[in-house]
């Protein structure tokens, strides 16, 4: 039994999909969710939806109950995400997980980004469950940079405090992938992934893919942080997520968002989605 939390998100549906792709049977993997009546699209396709609540530690005995594999995704709450995942990792040994994955941040146990700091205290409390263990530490999201391209076709700029600095972005379909193989392979046991993109790119690059494949030019601004995170406040985003994100580019400036590795296209079996095939696919028809 393969069990995968947070399986309403969208890494977490992309990772069903992906194991329904290497041919697991829909009754053997279990999609934890918090909110059961969303994972009825999964249910739908025969796969066990089970409540498993990262603050309530009696749906995640029920939810991993059975499981041999686990991938536990992490949450979304920053802030609260060290104690979330402490209840997991104690449910998946209390069920005698005998792999249990965790998704955490490129370059974790090194990078100075905010977000680092969670995801290096959870790897610690993965370790120290003592089961066999497979940290995927994935790195941005192409995603991050396509979802939302209007506002940079309408004013002729991307704004952003990561200088020259370079990211290794894959699609969240490239880390899905990777988890399902690390779920369905063997030899993975107690291995680290630094999980990136074959083709790292700046912020420039992205801005002249932009301009090429829509005819429109877009160029890059570079700004201090803390003028980044007043841009974005002002765009609507609330002032904690603007703060994080302009916290995220001082570390692609830094380097640590970036990586040479190629664990991702290893475990995957082919080249990444690489930034020009992530463009194309976002702009309009």
């Amino acid at each position: 039994m393969i069990t995968v939390t947070g399986a309403t998100g969208q890494l977490g549906r992309l990772t069903i999909a992906a194991l329904l792709q290497r041919g697991v049977p829909a009754a053997e993997i279990v999609a934890g969710v918090r909110n059961v009546e969303r994972g009825a699209e999964l249910a739908a396709l025969g796969v066990q939806v089970r409540h498993a609540d990262y603050d309530r530690p009696e749906t995640l005995a029920e939810a991993f109950a059975g499981s041999d594999r686990l991938l536990l995704i992490s949450g979304s709450e920053v802030g609260k995400r060290v104690a979330q995942h402490a209840n997991a990792v104690a449910a998946a040994k209390a069920a005698g997980v005998r792999l249990l994955a965790y998704t955490s941040i490129l370059n974790a146990d090194t990078s100075g980004v905010g977000l680092a700091e969670e995801h290096r205290a959870t790897e610690a409390l993965v370790r120290d469950s003592g089961l066999p263990f497979v940290l995927l530490r994935n790195g941005w999201y192409l995603e991050n940079y396509t979802a939302n391209l209007a506002p940079a076709l309408q004013h002729g700029a991307i704004l952003g405090s990561a200088n020259d600095g370079r990211v290794a972005a894959a699609t969240r379909a490239d880390y899905a992938a990777a988890a399902a193989a690390v779920l369905t392979g063997d030899g993975h046991d107690n291995k680290v992934y630094e999980l990136g993109g074959d083709q790292p790119f700046t912020m420039a690059e992205l801005a002249a893919e932009v301009t090429r494949q829509s005819s429109v030019t877009v160029v890059y601004r570079d700004l201090p942080p803390a003028e980044y995170a007043a841009a974005l406040a002002a765009a609507g985003l609330p002032e904690p997520v603007a703060a994080m994100l302009a916290d995220s580019d001082q570390g692609v400036a830094r380097g640590e968002l970036n990586t040479d590795r190629r664990d991702l296209r290893t475990l995957i079996g082919r080249p990444t989605t690489t930034l020009g095939e992530a463009i194309g696919a976002a702009l309009p028809a």
